[in-house]
């Protein structure tokens, strides 16, 4: 039984949450670095496998979901509504939105968080339950992404310190995530390096050949 929202009043059947960044699928407005060499068609095209690929390893997760959406919630895609909790995003920056998922979801009782986006072809049903595992015996999780960034992050409090002071969508902010663990003297566990995937040359041959 997932929780439930109600006019902003949760009540929350488990302690762990997921929440998933999704972006609105719009023709020319998703992967737009993939879509300077693929084209807006082929982007679009990707950017649903990833999703698809979100879901099949999300939907059997023992935890509570949370989908995060752009730019307007939508109660008839994909998402399943008695399997997600929908939700719209708040806040101007990538940093003010995470930190506001974040922050809410701890105000409305979850013990542990974990936020992930939907472009990581790599990540696992295996890999999302080892975070949650291992956030019963460290303060944080985090899962560094090869191009510098991270795939997923996970805490058993809400620290704003995370959200701040960084250069989103560079290559230091995994490093400086962990400075900031390491700061707070928070315990953390780095899961395995994986790809997210937002030019050509990120793209699987699995995906490559799908698009041909």
């Amino acid at each position: 039984m997932a929780a439930t929202w109600d006019k902003s009043i949760l009540t929350v059947v488990r302690k762990k949450l997921l929440i998933i960044f999704y972006r609105n699928p719009e023709l020319g407005k998703v992967k737009t670095r993939l879509a300077a060499t693929l084209g807006d068609d082929k982007a679009l095209a990707v950017y649903l496998k990833l999703v698809n690929h979100t879901q099949a390893i999300t939907e059997s997760l023992g935890v509570d979901k949370m989908v995060c959406y752009s730019h307007y919630v939508d109660k008839e895609d994909s998402w399943t509504n008695d399997g997600y909790l929908k939700q719209l995003q708040k806040g101007d920056t990538l940093g003010d939105k995470l930190m506001y998922a974040v922050q809410d979801a701890f105000e409305k009782g979850y013990q542990s968080v974990c936020v992930i986006g939907s472009d990581c072809f790599e990540l696992t049903e295996h890999i999302l339950k080892e975070a949650f595992e291992r956030l019963k015996s460290s303060d944080t999780v985090i899962g560094p992404a090869k191009d510098g960034g991270y795939y997923l992050l996970g805490m058993n409090q809400f620290v704003p310190d995370f959200f701040g002071n960084k250069e989103w969508s560079s290559a230091s902010v995994s490093k400086d995530t962990i400075d900031d663990f390491k700061r707070l003297n928070l315990t953390y566990f780095e899961l395995p390096e994986l790809s997210d995937i937002d030019r050509e040359e990120d793209l699987p041959e699995e995906l490559l050949t799908k698009l041909r």
